[in-house]
C-alpha cells in the first residue's frame, strides 16, 4: 500500500458555493473561488476519494492511496452543491462526499426539522448526486449539538437520519460528520454502535495513519480562504491561521466539556434519560 502523503492527506470541509450578495455566512466560497481552488488541486497533481475510501485505507483495506490524495466534503445539503459543485467538480474529474441534513431537504415531508440556513437539495437532486458517483454521509437530522445530548437522542438523531437517507436513496450511508464538529467519547461510541464507519470533526488538521476513524481531522474552507492560503493548506503546511483555529477549538473543547457534565447532571435530577 502507498505511504500517506508525507504531510497527511487534507480533507477539504465545505458549505454552501455562493456569492456574497447570496449569503451572509463566512463559510460560503464563491463559486470563482471554488473554480479556483479546483484547478489549484489539479495543478498540484491531486487525486480526490471519498471519505468513505480514505476511511476503509485507514482500517487497513487493500485499495492503494495515490501519493498525493484530497477529499472534499460539503456539509448541511445546500442546493447549489447540485447547481454548482457538481459541474465543477465533474469538469476536473474530481469525487466528494455530501454530508446530509436530512430533516433539513427540502422535501423531507414529515421528517422537516428546524429552519433551514438556506435552499437546501430536494430527494430528486441528491439522488442524482448519488447516481453521479458522489458519496452520501449523515450529518443527523436536526444539526444538534451532538455533545449536550442524552444517550437516548444522539441515538434517534444518529440512526434517524442514516435509516431515512438509506431507504429514500436505496444506496447505503457509511459515514457521518458531526455537526459543528462538535462530538465527545459518547456520541463516538453511538456512532459506531449505530453503524457507522467513520465519524469526521473539523480540528483543521490533516488526516495522518493515527487519526481515528471516529476523530477524523477536516481543514475549513471559507470565504477569506485566498488561494495561496488554500494552497498552502493542500500541501500540509501549518499556517498560523490552523493554529488559531486549533486554540480556540481546544479552549471551546473545555467549555463544553463542563457544559455537557451540567446537562447530565440535570438530566438526572429530572429522572430524564
Amino acid at each position: 500500500m502507498t505511504t500517506f502523503f508525507s504531510r497527511g492527506v487534507p480533507v477539504l470541509m465545505y458549505h454552501e458555493i455562493a456569492d456574497p450578495a447570496e449569503t451572509r455566512s463566512r463559510l460560503s466560497v464563491s463559486p470563482a473561488a471554488f473554480a479556483g481552488q479546483l484547478a489549484c488541486l489539479e495543478d498540484e497533481g491531486f487525486t480526490a476519494m471519498t471519505a468513505e475510501g480514505l476511511s476503509e485505507i485507514l482500517a487497513g483495506g487493500v485499495k492503494e492511496l495515490p501519493e498525493r490524495t484530497v477529499v472534499l466534503t460539503f456539509d448541511d445539503g445546500y442546493e447549489n452543491f447540485h447547481s454548482r459543485a457538481m459541474p465543477a467538480l465533474a469538469q476536473h474529474g474530481f469525487t466528494a462526499t455530501l454530508f446530509v441534513t436530512s430533516g433539513w431537504l427540502q422535501d423531507a415531508g414529515v421528517e422537516s426539522s428546524g429552519k433551514r440556513p438556506g435552499r437546501m437539495l430536494n430527494l430528486r437532486q441528491l439522488q442524482e448526486a448519488t447516481d453521479a458517483g458522489f458519496e452520501i454521509g449523515a450529518h443527523t437530522r436536526r444539526h444538534p449539538q451532538l455533545d449536550q445530548l442524552s444517550e437516548r437522542v444522539i441515538w434517534e438523531e444518529l440512526t434517524t437520519s442514516k435509516a431515512w437517507l438509506e431507504d429514500k436513496l436505496g444506496a447505503s450511508v457509511p459515514g457521518l460528520a458531526y455537526p459543528f464538529g462538535y462530538s465527545n467519547a459518547a456520541v463516538r461510541r453511538l456512532a459506531r454502535e449505530t453503524g457507522y464507519k467513520y465519524g469526521f470533526a473539523v480540528r483543521n488538521k490533516t488526516v495522518s495513519t493515527t487519526s481515528g476513524q471516529f476523530s477524523l481531522e477536516r481543514l475549513t474552507i471559507r470565504r477569506a480562504t485566498t488561494l495561496d492560503a488554500f494552497r498552502q493548506l493542500i500541501r500540509g503546511c501549518d499556517t498560523r491561521t490552523l493554529r488559531q483555529d486549533r486554540a480556540l477549538t481546544k479552549g471551546w473543547a473545555l467549555v463544553r466539556h463542563s457544559r455537557a457534565a451540567l446537562n447530565t447532571a440535570a438530566r438526572g435530577i429530572r429522572g430524564d434519560s
